[in-house]
C-alpha cells in the first residue's frame, strides 16, 4: 500500500512559480492552494511518496 508524506508551503506571490518549480523538481506533487490561515496569502499543500 502507498504511503504519503505532505508538506504545507507559503507562497510568496512575487515568486510564487519559482516555488512551485522547485517543490516539483524534489518530487512534490501540488494537491491544493488556498487563502493562508490568517485570511492573507496563499498556502500551498503538497504530496509525494514516502521515502521519495
Amino acid at each position: 500500500m502507498q504511503t504519503w508524506e505532505y508538506a504545507t508551503v507559503p507562497l510568496m506571490i512575487h515568486a510564487t512559480k519559482q516555488i512551485l518549480d522547485q517543490w516539483g523538481e524534489d518530487g512534490w506533487e501540488l494537491v491544493q492552494v488556498l487563502t493562508g490561515p490568517d485570511g492573507n496569502g496563499l498556502v500551498a499543500y503538497f504530496k509525494r511518496p514516502k521515502g521519495a
